[in-house]
């Protein structure tokens, strides 16, 4: 059995996609440490292994907090966790180094010492002429801030005798396991399958219960970061509750019920909910087509009505619609254009059941702890 550490970020869409993988780890007898900052220490503790608590400069979105929306901004801050968090973890030597996107501090570690490492991702990955693909996208690289940023991350490698631009360092992982649908991924035909394995979301092990109903039941959730929209909670009441539909709302941290106002029979506010075992009871799903959301809808069967708000929502949006199971609409949504999107085609839930269990064949965290497994027998362990 090997020592693998987990390097991770303080962020819900960085380390819940994780949990499951790091569970199976953890089960078949592997001893996982998890680097990570205080707020999420109990939630990695839950999988089995051991929280290894780090000072941290990004967001505590366990307190409220909220990452920048600015592109160059949300990319230099993870270059800043990485300077802050990395003299905390540079004299550990594990077996093997597990590290999410963003968690640079890891990835860092295992170049700087030799180590084996695999990148986690949790969102779509590059494929072969994907700048071009995105110029619009990526039109920020060219601003003189990011420059600035990649020059300060260059310098930071050099410094550290990291031998890899900040592109190669955060884009061209050895190995590398995406924890996204594979449906989900744009021009996945062009995508290097020697450096990326497709695994799925790991929602094989996850838990959690909630009541059935005897009436639809419609969940609306807009994830951790982008919840205050209460005007769309209060029009999603107004649209399906009527309709005879249980509508269950998870309003998060930034919306209050008062700011929702009062709400028809049937209909729940819940600050938070457990989203998986919601969705599977539910017969359709609001969201906001942030990449865990949609994994979630597409795996256990859900048609969806998407309402993109920011980063890579948007492309998410149109994969899931051009998919046939989601209708796109903004977050100004009027009662009647929701309930205009409820009214599925014939072909929608049949297809969410095809498109289900695809995702679900792709493996998840077994598929990816075998990964893992087979990584550490076929590399040598340096003295």
């Amino acid at each position: 059995m090997s020592h693998i550490l987990m390097v991770g970020v303080g962020a819900h869409g960085h380390t819940n996609p994780h949990l499951g993988v790091v569970a199976e780890l953890v089960e078949r007898g592997h001893t996982v440490q998890w680097v990570i900052p205080a707020g999420f220490a109990g939630t990695v503790a839950e999988t089995g292994a051991e929280p290894l608590v780090v000072g941290s400069v990004t967001p505590d979105e366990t307190a409220g907090g909220q990452w920048p929306e600015d592109p160059v901004a949300g990319t230099a801050l993870f270059l800043d966790e990485l300077e802050h968090v990395f003299p905390q973890v540079e004299h550990l030597r594990p077996d093997l180094v597990l590290y999410d996107i963003g968690g640079y501090a890891g990835h860092a570690l295992a170049e700087r010492h030799g180590l084996p490492h695999v990148q986690l991702s949790p969102a779509m990955v590059a494929w072969e002429g994907f700048e071009e693909d995105l110029a619009d996208e990526l039109a920020f690289r060219r601003e003189p801030a990011f420059q600035a940023y990649l020059a300060r991350f260059a310098a930071w490698l050099t410094a550290h005798d990291i031998g890899l631009t900040p592109d190669d360092f955060t884009g061209r992982p050895t190995h590398c396991l995406v924890e996204i649908p594979a449906v989900m991924q744009p021009f996945a035909d062009k995508v290097d399958r020697g450096r990326y394995r497709f695994v799925g979301p790991a929602l094989d092990r996850r838990g959690g219960e909630w009541p059935a109903s005897e009436e639809p039941m419609v969940l609306v959730s807009l994830g951790s970061n982008y919840t205050k929209h209460p005007e769309l909670y209060r029009a999603c009441a107004e649209a399906f509750a009527p309709l005879g539909w249980r509508v269950v709302i998870a309003h998060g941290n930034h919306v209050t019920p008062e700011d929702i106002g009062p709400v028809p029979d049937g209909v729940e506010l819940h600050r938070w909910v457990p989203q998986f075992a919601v969705l599977g009871r539910a017969s359709a799903f609001v969201t906001h087509a942030g990449m865990g959301g949609c994994a979630e809808g597409l795996y256990q069967g859900v048609p969806m009505i998407a309402v993109p708000q920011a980063v890579d929502q948007f492309g998410n949006a149109a994969t899931l619609e051009g998919l046939g199971v989601a209708r796109r609409l903004s977050t100004a949504a009027t009662v009647e254009e929701l309930r205009e999107a409820m009214r599925w085609s014939p072909t929608a839930r049949s297809r969410s059941a095809e498109l289900a269990a695809q995702v679900r064949a792709e493996g998840g965290a077994r598929a990816a702890a075998d990964y893992v497994e087979d990584l550490l027998r076929t590399t040598p362990r340096k003295a």
